[in-house]
């Protein structure tokens, strides 16, 4: 694998993950605005209230989550950052390729 091609690789690859967490941003809005909406629902009939912790919890805890997600690929990650990404590989790289083969 030339270096033209791994750069393809790994844009490729960065490209995925990107792909997912705007995935999960999509489920996270759809199926947030589907449970407070019912909770909504629910608090016009007279049938409970709507300012619970009940009722913003699932958005809450599940925003920490895509919260997380997000750093994962835009932001900054100390300990396994780019550079320790491009160490690793290359010394899996090197691994490899002193490996004999019989």
């Amino acid at each position: 694998m030339d270096s033209a091609d791994y750069k393809y690789y790994m844009a490729a690859k960065r490209v995925k993950k990107i792909k997912g967490f705007y995935v999960h941003l999509l489920v996270y809005i759809v199926i947030n605005i589907f449970l407070i909406g019912a909770n909504a629902n629910e608090f016009v009939r007279g049938n409970s209230e709507f300012w619970r912790f009940e009722t913003f919890s699932t958005a809450l805890f599940w925003g920490v989550g895509l919260f997380a997600h997000g750093f994962s690929i835009f932001g900054r990650n100390i300990y396994f950052g780019k550079e320790w990404e491009e160490r690793k590989i290359k010394q899996l790289m090197e691994a490899e390729k002193n490996q004999k083969w019989e």
